[in-house]
């Protein structure tokens, strides 16, 4: 059966016409097989419909004659009575799939004369003067020449049709666009028209091959990616899943200008558009366990332009285990793994020790490696049993030598570890559930190795009882707690960091220039020839993965065994569970109604509302027992409300300018405001009066925090400044004394700032949009991340401290991983949120409206609104068990809410 496969690569199929192939014409032994003539760039195909018969390829390079029968020849008995017929004189002749077997090619050499007789006479003038060009274009000394006369000839038969408008599926359909493009498959393209209607993408291949329209419904699509093709921004792939390895189609464009229109075209129909999805969106639900190793591996691959249709790009995925001789895989032991911060050439010292003096000794450019980790034919070497005819194709209609064929895991680990020029990672289908890559269920006759034996099923490591328990055990590997905690090291090296440039050379990572994005600008390359052979060279030595991160990959950690089962589908036993079942500790009955109570966060209703201020209300603190609210306001006033009588039973003035915030300090005994004054204040609760005032900054003082008898606080002067108190006695009327312990010096004004669990690190939002991270142990900043654009409302670290959390007058929310300053997700808003609590996974914010919001930070959407205050919610407050919570509002409203389910 006929396919592009058949095809030399860069090979376009044109046309196809009904004929017989007729053999030994007019002799005692003549034949005649009714079938197919294919008209290729660079051959002509027969395929007979009698599958027994071999598909016949004549290469046009190798043809000596190619006519059409003339009057002058009326006496030749070749053609003689043979209306429609094409003769072809040829020096070699390939025969494939004999009896529909998939097997290496076989070659007749020596000349030899075929006649197809079209069914339709009067076709042969055209199809004979095609073949001559496409002759003409065969014969060319160079590459490149040969490319350009062929790409000529295609631009005109493309120029001459167009798309069938017949082919909509409804006659109300409005086309958007049309322009030429071709379909990409592994290893072939196919050119033909493209069509975007208000409801379908159609694309209509020129040869009708193979069938006459590809349709997808708009409506159905979920993911699309720009790509990289052949070096240049030209592929668009579609997908009409969420996570499936393998797209709906892929397309190249002739100009970035047609592909980018189509892509605008398509995205408008995606929800949520997802589309435009970053490598960063995807970090903080790996860490925080809502995608699984394996499907975060296939997001980044898809984000790098890895794709399953181009095997110069196809997904690359890592050897994880290398323990391939125990009968028993032991997931606990550290040595079971592979070591995942180094490349695999350099994890064999004495190999790397070679490559590193042959490096050092290099000309200019250097490369560490000669061969590549991920190439068409190391991802064929893998999948020949299940796609030869790919290997055929790529190799020239052969298979390759028996003994260098995928014949056993452990062979090609060792290889891996100890060739000369064997570099290669592992594909995805190793951590998939489709095995059919191990087995020769073709029964292929893939060779004989030297010992004498066939090449048959992949041989299996001891510890697997057959190849679905082979790839089981792969998938626990990617997925346990020893990967989990190391995958980002890998990720540094292939997507990352540690890509490029001097910490590529640290890590022993550098290949060939001519692999990397930008490595080549084809565009500046004149010359046809060397184009086509650089482009040539790449193709097949492979390319590395667009660089996704440019800073150390955060770190995934799984702080319970017992939860793991949400990132794996394999369950965690009992056994391995470090809490037995019936000694569930006080600690973590309390995270379970905190978690019970987050999940349904969206059931907050009002429970009471008071009007106690005349202006917008700015800070909330509730003493131990909830019976007391403080609250303070731009109206200069503290005020102390009783929950119980719902009334006001304190109102304080210390100055006549606003007051930013406040906090009850432990004991309930002192209220701390901080005001636009630039003094923060002390009001003692049983006294009724103000105890001290620290005059600490030289412009309003924006946020204050109280920890570990420590005061910290920010301000409007570019400064927050960390504050050890001694609590005065008040009885003998002895002020607090004040010593500064630390100057945590910012560029601009500082709006807010909040404190990790530890104490130890510490986050500021400026006006100018700037979060930083400081160690507060040594008052040295860590991370300076220009995030937002405008001011940072607030800021605030997750529950564990592992992420940080900022939202500002942008419309954005940010979330950054601390220990690496890495930007992890972004959420844009309709409107600005002014304040929000969060556990790390779901956000319940107030915004510039006064509607309280619940998000789903992963999703990045509104999973609920509730409506609130009349101006913007300035200030919120919650309790541990975060049940209980408490906004002030810009129309001097404070509003009580409970969570009732």
């Amino acid at each position: 059966m006929f396919s592009l496969l058949l095809l030399n690569l860069e090979e376009y199929y044109f046309e196809q016409h009904t004929a017989n192939h007729i053999i030994n014409k007019d002799c005692k032994d003549e034949r005649k097989f009714r079938g197919s003539l294919k008209i290729c760039s660079k051959s002509i195909i027969f395929e007979p419909d009698d599958n027994v018969q071999p598909i016949i390829k004549i290469p046009l390079r190798d043809c000596s004659s190619i006519k059409a029968p003339e009057d002058n020849e009326a006496n030749n008995p070749f053609t003689r009575n043979t209306p429609g017929g094409i003769s072809v004189v040829c020096s070699q002749v390939f025969l494939i799939k004999e009896r529909n077997v998939i097997a290496p090619y076989k070659t007749v050499r020596g000349r030899t004369e075929h006649l197809f007789q079209l069914d339709v006479a009067w076709k042969v003038g055209d199809v004979v003067q095609t073949l001559h060009q496409l002759y003409r274009a065969s014969c060319l000394d160079k590459m490149g020449d040969q490319a350009a006369m062929i790409t000529a000839i295609l631009q005109s038969r493309l120029a001459r049709t167009s798309f069938d408008k017949y082919r909509f599926q409804s006659i109300s359909e409005t086309l958007h666009m049309e322009c030429k493009a071709e379909m990409v498959t592994p290893l072939v393209t196919n050119p033909g028209h493209v069509c975007v209607s208000d409801a379908n993408l159609y694309f209509q291949p020129l040869n009708g091959y193979p069938k006459p329209v590809v349709q997808i419904t708009l409506q159905n699509v979920r993911r699309i990616y720009k790509r990289r093709h052949g070096l240049m921004p030209l592929g668009l792939e579609v997908f009409c899943t969420e996570n499936d390895l393998c797209s709906d189609i892929y397309l190249k464009f002739y100009s970035c200008q047609d592909r980018d229109e189509v892509y605008r075209l398509i995205a408008k129909y995606i929800e949520n558009h997802i589309a435009e999805h970053t490598a960063e969106s995807y970090v903080l639900q790996w860490q925080r366990g809502h995608i699984s190793n394996y499907q975060y591996l296939l997001h980044l691959n898809n984000l790098a332009d890895r794709s399953c249709n181009d095997l110069s790009q196809y997904p690359v995925f890592p050897w994880i285990i290398a323990d391939y001789s125990s009968s028993v895989l032991d997931l606990t032991k550290p040595e079971t793994f592979r070591d995942l911060s180094k490349p695999i050439g350099a994890l064999n010292k004495e190999r790397l020790d070679r490559l590193v003096k042959r490096y050092q000794e290099m000309p200019e450019p250097k490369f560490m490696y000669g061969s590549h980790y991920s190439s068409p034919g190391y991802v064929l070497f893998y999948l020949v049993r299940v796609a030869p005819e790919y290997m055929l194709c790529l190799q020239n209609g052969k298979f390759d030598h028996a003994d260098r064929m995928f014949n056993s895991i452990a062979e090609t680990w060792k290889n891996c570890l100890d060739g000369a020029t064997d570099f290669k990672e592992l594909i995805p289908e190793f951590y998939e559930s489709d095995s059919s890559f191990l087995v020769n269920s073709l029964k292929l006759d893939l060779g004989k190795r030297q010992g004498g034996k066939m090449v048959e099923d992949v041989e299996l490591p001891p510890w697997a009882s057959g190849p679905d328990d082979f790839l089981q055990k792969c998938q626990e590997a990617l997925e346990s707690p020893y990967v989990s905690e190391h995958l980002h090291e890998w990720i540094d090296i292939i997507f990352g960091y540690k890509q490029k440039g001097s910490e590529a050379v640290a890590a022993h990572n550098v290949f060939h220039p001519l692999t990397y994005e930008g490595g080549v600008d084809l565009n500046s390359i004149m010359d046809p020839n060397e184009k086509v052979a650089l482009l040539t060279q790449i193709l097949e030595f492979g390319q590395t993965p667009k660089q996704l991160f440019t800073t150390p990959h955060p770190q995934r950690k799984i702080q319970k065994l017992k939860s793991l089962s949400r990132t794996s589908s394999h369950s965690t036993s009992i056994a391995e569970s470090p809490v037995s079942p019936n000694e569930e500790s006080f600690e973590d009955l309390t995270e379970e109604s905190i978690t019970l109570a987050w999940n349904n966060i969206a059931k907050l209703k009002l429970d009471t509302q008071c009007k106690i201020h005349k202006e917008a209300i700015t800070g909330i603190a509730v003493t131990c027992n909830g019976s007391s609210v403080f609250t303070t306001s731009q109206d200069s006033t503290l005020k102390m409300f009783s929950r119980d009588s719902k009334t006001i039973q304190r109102s304080v003035s210390f100055s006549n300018m606003a007051l930013s915030s406040c906090l009850i300090l432990p004991g309930d005994t002192t209220v701390i405001s901080s005001s636009w004054d630039n003094h923060i204040y002390f009001y003692s609760i049983a006294f009724g009066r103000q105890q001290d005032v620290l005059l600490g900054h030289d412009d309003a003082v924006s946020k204050i925090c109280w920890r570990d008898g420590r005061l910290f606080s920010a301000s409007w002067d570019s400064t927050v400044k960390v504050w050890h108190c001694v609590p005065g006695e008040t009885l003998s009327n002895k002020k607090h004394h004040f010593e500064l312990l630390a100057h945590l010096e910012h560029d601009v004004s500082v709006n807010t700032m909040d404190l990790n669990a530890a104490n130890t690190i510490l986050a500021s939002g400026t006006k100018e949009g700037t979060i930083s991270v400081w160690d507060v142990t040594t008052a040295t900043v860590l991370h300076q991340l220009p995030h937002h654009s405008g001011t940072v409302f607030h800021a605030a670290f997750s529950p564990d401290s592992r992420h940080l959390l900022s939202t500002g007058e942008d419309c954005c929310f940010k979330v950054i991983d601390v220990q690496t300053g890495m930007l992890v997700s972004s959420v844009t808003t309709e409107e600005p949120q002014r304040c929000f609590k969060w556990d790390g996974n779901t956000i319940l914010s107030g915004s510039q409206s006064g509607e309280l919001l619940v998000w789903d930070l992963l999703g990045g959407k509104v999973t609920e609104r509730i409506k609130g205050h009349t101006g913007a919610v300035m200030s919120m407050w919650m309790n541990e068990q975060c049940n209980s919570v408490i906004t002030g509002g810009e129309d001097k409203q404070i509003m009580f809410w409970k969570l009732q389910y």
